[in-house]
């Protein structure tokens, strides 16, 4: 075979073997994302359950002052037997959805722990402490969600910064009106715990607005 007939097939199966070949170009190793860590990651459910899971949950298990009063005036198990929610594991405190209505006794502003009392029984006297942030205290909201299980979680500590999170997306979506909120008639909803009948109710708000006089 002649040098230019060896050249002429050495190319066309260069070409043949090219031609069959995707070539994929090397990755940009600036391009790759980093990896989430936990607060992040906890961070993202948290708002994917308020977006989506939430909204369901409160209409389902939400109850009214006057209604739980009664309730608890039986006991804090009939109570939470009728209208509670608590994780499986054993002698977890009782939690409540509650949807409640009145008017701003109190309220600081100033506090990183901010906070508002309500009335909610007309009696003139606050009885619903309702926590504003953005330090807000507690792991009711995570724990009146019972579609949230401990042993879905790697250990106590996701566990524990899922409800942090909840709690951080409970303070970020509330909108306020401006300046002093005292004397305002308000409309919340959120999750609180109790521990006994008698104990003071403090919620952590999912939903706030300015209801009719």
């Amino acid at each position: 075979m002649s040098p230019a007939m060896t050249a002429l097939l050495a190319g066309t199966v260069a070409f043949g073997l090219l031609a069959g070949c995707k070539i994929v170009p090397n990755p940009d190793p600036d391009s790759a994302a980093a990896p989430l860590d936990d607060d992040q990651r906890m961070a993202l459910l948290a708002a994917e359950i308020f977006d989506s899971r939430l909204p369901q949950h409160v209409a389902r298990h939400a109850v009214d002052p006057a209604t739980l009063r009664a309730a608890l005036a039986q006991g804090l198990d009939v109570a939470g037997a009728a209208h509670g929610l608590r994780p499986a594991s054993e002698g977890s405190p009782w939690n409540f959805i509650l949807r409640a209505e009145g008017k701003v006794v109190e309220a600081d502003r100033a506090s990183r722990a901010a906070s508002l009392l309500l009335d909610s029984d007309g009696d003139g006297q606050g009885d619903l402490t309702v926590q504003l942030g953005p330090v807000v205290r507690g792991t009711a909201l995570r724990d009146a969600l019972d579609f949230l299980n401990f042993t879905d979680f790697r250990d106590q500590i996701e566990f524990a910064k899922l409800a942090r999170a909840l709690n951080d997306q409970a303070h970020d979506r509330l909108a306020l009106p401006q300046g002093d909120l005292t004397g305002l008639r308000l409309a919340v909803e959120g999750a609180m715990t109790l521990t006994s009948a008698d104990a003071a109710w403090v919620m952590v708000p999912v939903a706030l607005q300015v209801a009719a006089p």
